[in-house]
C-alpha cells in the first residue's frame, strides 16, 4: 500500500509542476529576463536550446541585420588594423635603413667618402641599382658616382635642381644620360633629390633598372629627409675642397 501511495504522490507532484509551468505566460518570462539580464551567464546550456528566427519570407530580422552590420564593421576594422600594422612595419624598416645611412654620412671625412656611403646604402639597403652625386663647384672632377662641375655646365638638369622636393618617375632622355652616363640605357625609373643648404649644392640621383621602382605618385618623405641630411654633410666638405 505504501509503495502505491508513493507512486501516486510523485505522479501528482509531476502533474502539478507541469500545470504550474503551463500557467507561466510569455509576459512573465519576458519580465523575469528583463529583471535578471545576467540569467544566461549561469545557464549557458539553455542558449543551445533557444530558437531565434532570423528571416521570414523576404523580410530580414533586426537581429540578423545587427549581426550583419557588426560582422561588416569587424572585417573593416580588421583590414584597417592590418593596413596600419603593415605601414608601421614598413616605416620602421625605412627608418632603420635611413638611420644607418645618416650615421655613415656623419663618419664621412671627404666627399669621396660621402659618395661611397651613399652608393653602398642606396644600392644595398634600398635596392637601387645606381647612383649619381653631382655637386656644383668651380673645379671639375669625376670619380665613380661623384662629379664636381660648375653650375653652368649642368643646364640639362636645371628643372630637377630648381625643385624644392624630390622628383620620382621617368626622367627625360637627356637628363638620364647626363646623370647616369654609361648606365643611362639601363635606368628605367629614377629619383632626383635636390641638395640645398642656403644655396643649391647639386643633386643626388638614384636610378633603378625597374620601370615601376620609382613612380611619380609615390611618397618622398624619406628621400627628402635624406636630401636634407646629405646637404648638411656635403656643404662644409664642399667648401673645404674649394678652399
Amino acid at each position: 500500500m505504501s509503495d502505491s501511495t508513493s507512486v501516486e504522490e510523485n505522479l501528482d507532484q509531476a502533474t502539478s509542476a507541469t500545470a504550474n509551468a503551463a500557467d507561466i505566460s510569455a509576459e512573465q518570462v519576458a519580465d523575469y529576463l528583463t529583471r535578471h539580464p545576467d540569467f544566461f551567464s549561469g545557464n549557458e546550456y539553455l542558449l543551445e536550446k533557444l530558437y531565434v528566427p532570423h528571416q521570414r519570407g523576404n523580410t530580414v530580422s533586426l537581429v540578423e541585420r545587427q549581426t550583419s552590420l557588426l560582422r561588416e564593421k569587424n572585417r573593416e576594422l580588421h583590414d584597417y588594423l592590418g593596413d596600419m600594422l603593415g605601414v608601421a612595419r614598413e616605416n620602421d624598416i625605412q627608418f632603420t635603413k635611413t638611420k644607418n645611412m645618416i650615421l655613415a654620412l656623419m663618419d664621412a671625412a671627404t666627399l669621396d667618402d660621402v659618395a661611397v656611403a651613399i652608393d653602398e646604402s642606396l644600392c644595398q639597403d634600398f635596392n637601387s641599382d645606381t647612383t649619381a652625386l653631382v655637386l656644383f663647384s668651380d673645379q671639375s672632377e669625376a670619380q665613380n658616382n661623384l662629379r664636381l662641375m660648375p653650375r653652368t655646365e649642368a643646364a640639362a638638369i636645371d628643372t630637377l635642381v630648381d625643385q624644392s622636393q624630390t622628383r620620382c618617375g621617368n626622367l627625360t632622355e637627356l637628363q638620364n644620360q647626363f646623370l647616369f652616363r654609361d648606365q643611362a640605357f639601363r635606368v628605367k625609373s629614377a629619383a632626383a633629390v635636390p641638395l640645398v643648404k642656403g644655396e643649391t649644392l647639386g643633386i643626388l640621383a638614384i636610378g633603378s633598372y625597374d620601370a615601376s621602382y620609382f613612380q611619380s605618385n609615390q611618397g618622398t618623405l624619406f628621400l627628402d629627409y635624406i636630401g636634407q641630411a646629405l646637404s648638411r654633410v656635403v656643404s662644409p666638405l664642399l667648401q673645404d675642397r674649394q678652399a
